[in-house]
């Protein structure tokens, strides 16, 4: 069976801190999907992407980026191939000013970027579109199938969209999707609390995964310090000050260690902030962004992987460590257990608790042997579950089950 071209929508594409997404589009075409991408914003952070990822902006559609007399012409279009179905996106986008974000700027931008990107869809011949997280694009993609002629399905990450279900509109976009995917069983279970029953059997466990060809076991390490690494925006929910406070901890015992962050973020000023005044200076360092390349480099010579998360859906970071073969130390929530289990391919912290955190970053520091047998079963981990090809393989079923497929 082969399937149609379908589009793919994010607010940003191609995103340094989404690089999955890439792979996992780069991955459906492998398996002969045609897929035309589509990005509401025009991506920062290009100049330190792959040529690759450079090469896919260019062939992307970047939805605010068109000139007016554009924008104008894709809406005349939509007008003329179908009046009812135009007026009935009018209606739906006004509602918006009663429902959801109540606010009359955000529904006109919804309704004018459905308009574009509808005129896109047309002329490609596309009438099925795949939204990721949930977040305001999928209101776009109902004001489009409130049009006519055009299907959309959506990745559902969490958690930030499981705070806000309301003004996000979370069941109304299930309920209008021709399927939901869910990248963990936590993911699923909080879409099954604010749906109807009826509607659980459109949710689909896919998970995210990376390529373990790709990301293969590291040499082992010589580092003379032992080196941690975390990789990530640096922004609250990623927990980084608990990690910075579990160093500190760490520095008064006496224990040795470098940590390096990789990437960048609104709270990087005061993470160096706190660094300085805890006197870490020389033991930690700030990259900065980098491209997938570039930190394929520092996941080579890290000993450890650290990420002190207070909120995460299931950290594609973590999967490509494993992969590398490094031991991990996550926290427990939301779907990260999933990925880890304690002691057996992982550590796990109490969230928040930054004794709790240094106790386990010190297990690791301690015991070589511990180190390898967690790297050893962690990637095992990723092999079996979240492997990309695999998972993307259920992506393609998925489309082919719907019916968008010829």
């Amino acid at each position: 069976m082969k399937t149609r071209a379908i589009a793919y929508l994010c607010s940003e594409y191609p995103a340094i801190s989404h690089t999955f997404i890439y792979r996992e589009i780069e991955s459906l075409r492998q398996a002969g999907v045609t897929v035309y991408p589509a990005s509401i914003h025009k991506p920062s952070n290009l100049q330190v992407m792959t040529s690759d990822e450079r090469a896919e902006a260019a062939r992307t559609l970047m939805v605010l980026s068109l000139p007016i007399p554009a924008m104008v012409g894709a809406h005349l279009h939509c007008l003329l191939k179908n009046p009812g179905g135009y007026v009935r996106m009018i209606f739906a986008a006004v509602k918006l000013l009663t429902t959801g974000p109540k606010s009359p700027l955000k529904a006109g931008a919804y309704f004018a970027e459905a308009g574009i990107l509808l005129e896109w869809m047309h002329r490609h011949g596309v009438t099925h579109i795949h939204e990721h997280f949930a977040n305001p694009t999928a209101l776009v993609a109902m004001l489009m199938k409130r049009y006519g002629g055009v299907s959309f399905s959506i990745s559902v990450h969490g958690p930030d969209i499981f705070y806000i279900v309301d003004t996000a509109m979370l069941a109304e976009k299930v309920r209008e999707a021709a399927f939901v995917r869910c990248i963990s069983h936590y993911c699923r279970s909080q879409i099954m609390r604010i749906s109807k029953p009826e509607s659980w059997k459109k949710l689909h466990i896919v998970r995210c995964g990376v390529d373990p060809a790709l990301y293969v076991p590291r040499p082992e390490p010589v580092n003379p310090v032992p080196d941690m690494l975390c990789v990530g925006r640096l922004v609250p929910a990623k927990g980084q000050h608990i990690l910075l406070e579990a160093c500190t901890l760490l520095k008064k015992e006496g224990v040795r260690f470098q940590l390096t962050f990789v990437g960048d973020g609104p709270d990087r000023d005061s993470l160096e902030q706190f660094s300085a005044l805890a006197g870490l200076n020389g033991m930690v360092t700030f990259t900065g962004a980098l491209g997938q390349d570039k930190v394929r480099d520092y996941y080579d010579k890290a000993d450890l992987f650290v990420l002190a998360s207070f909120a995460e859906g299931v950290p594609v970071v973590l999967m490509e460590a494993m992969a590398k073969e490094i031991p991990v130390i996550s926290t427990r929530i939301t779907g990260i257990p999933e990925l880890i289990e304690h002691d057996r391919d992982g550590l796990l912290a109490t969230p928040g608790d930054a004794v709790d955190l240094a106790r386990q970053i010190r297990r690791l520091l301690d015991d070589s042997g511990l180190r390898r047998e967690l790297g050893v079963a962690g990637r095992k981990k990723v092999i079996e579950l979240y492997n990309q090809h695999g998972n993307n393989s259920a992506m393609v079923d998925l489309f082919h089950l719907e019916g968008i497929s010829s």
